[in-house]
């Protein structure tokens, strides 16, 4: 059984995807997130970029809403996302990132240089856009570049994600 503490630190996470602050997740608030990043780093909504990153905001969605949404409303209320998805995460978080993979690969390539990896303040630019706590986002940023060059790319960013919403520490 998950603990009540597990379960607090979890629910917290909520709000990051509860964009407009309306008590639930639904589709609005993941096209919200891409809006934002979109504005962020200055990309049209029509460019290949926009259309890839409102693509992944949608399968992020379905992902979410295949696992969390148990009475089909299409909106996933705090107890739904804590009893539903994170639960079934809990001991799988690479799960959680292949359903978050398609929204953040685009992300990263909102911010990303020629090279396809963006420097640590436009990652934690990212997180930060996404709802991460800036004095969360700036740290995880830092400790994803692991070869010290100022870099991350998406196989750093990807699994960091699945641990933040799934694992409690």
């Amino acid at each position: 059984m998950v603990s009540s503490e597990y379960e607090l630190r979890i629910a917290a996470r909520f709000a990051v995807f509860d964009q407009d602050g309306n008590g639930y997740i639904d589709r609005e608030d993941f096209n919200t997130a891409a809006k934002a990043l979109l504005v962020e780093f200055g990309t049209a909504a029509r460019s290949d970029k926009g259309q890839a990153l409102y693509a992944g905001a949608e399968a992020f969605w379905q992902g979410m809403a295949g696992m969390a949404d148990r009475d089909g409303d299409q909106r996933i209320t705090r107890e739904e996302f804590v009893n539903g998805a994170v639960k079934r995460l809990r001991d799988n978080p690479d799960r959680f990132g292949e359903i978050a993979r398609p929204f953040l690969h685009a992300a990263l390539d909102l911010a990303a240089g020629p090279d396809g990896t963006a420097t640590v303040a436009d990652a934690a630019r990212v997180l930060t856009m996404l709802g991460v706590p800036e004095d969360v986002a700036r740290p995880a940023a830092a400790t994803l570049d692991t070869d010290g060059d100022g870099r991350v790319g998406e196989a750093e960013i990807v699994p960091a994600f699945a641990r933040y919403f799934t694992v409690p520490e």
